[in-house]
């Protein structure tokens, strides 16, 4: 095995300024995803990609490496997860370092677990995937979605008007949580989701998109109450 943990987390964020370093329920948020990652015991490494000192600091503390700090041209607003995991996988290249796996984790994901790391892990290996990521299912049916045009609204697929919710087909979104990659695979594409990626299925109370402060206090809500209901189907 030769895995390598990314957690890419970088210093300018402008809508919750150092999100990445903000304190989450008494913790850096992104202690949580080192820990998670370091839990695991899947990587012979685990590193924080970022540009900001402060945050490379915060991330040796909780155990992670910063072996080299972020370039800027992948430090803007523009930049893409592939280009950060590319970038990195170039820095460790030069140091004739290589991996078979790679799991880029967000540093924003407090939910994160070592379980779901291992389950997505197992699932990629075993059936040879490009990679692998949690999703969670819509909590409404899209087939029923709705869009606005001149003040009208009208339905995205007319045929679902009378169908019933429970007829339709789940679909589901990444959750933005993590992505298990093929080193071989994405180094070719430079693609973290292919035509053959797997994914597992992760509930709706383990997952949070995190942009706006009130998305932050809702996070920490869900976060305790993931904690009790874990608590309680342990006893």
């Amino acid at each position: 095995m030769a895995n390598l943990a990314i957690i890419p987390a970088r210093g300018g964020s402008k809508r919750i300024p150092k999100k990445n370093i903000k304190p989450f329920l008494g913790k850096p948020i992104i202690a949580y995803s080192i820990e998670a990652a370091l839990k695991s015991e899947l990587f012979d490494e685990v590193m924080v990609s970022t540009d900001d000192k402060d945050i490379a600091q915060i991330a040796i503390q909780y155990g992670a490496k910063v072996p080299f700090l972020r370039s800027a041209d992948n430090a803007n607003d523009f930049a893409v997860l592939a280009d950060v995991v590319s970038e990195v996988l170039d820095k460790y290249s030069e140091n004739k370092k290589k991996f078979e796996s790679i799991c880029c984790i967000l540093p924003t994901a407090p939910f994160i677990t070592s379980e779901k790391l291992e389950e997505a892990y197992i699932k990629l290996k075993e059936n040879n995937f490009d990679s692998v990521f949690p999703v969670l299912e819509f909590s409404f049916p899209i087939q029923r979605s709705l869009k606005m045009n001149s003040n009208k609204v009208s339905m995205v697929w007319p045929d679902h008007l009378n169908s019933r919710s429970q007829d339709l087909e789940p679909r589901y979104h990444d959750s933005g949580q993590f992505y298990w990659l093929n080193e071989t695979t994405f180094t070719k594409e430079k693609k973290l989701f292919t035509n053959n990626s797997g994914a597992i299925i992760i509930s709706e109370l383990h997952a949070q998109d995190i942009d706006t402060e009130t998305d932050w206090k809702l996070a920490e809500i869900k976060f305790n109450l993931m904690l009790n209901h874990d608590q309680e189907n342990n006893l």
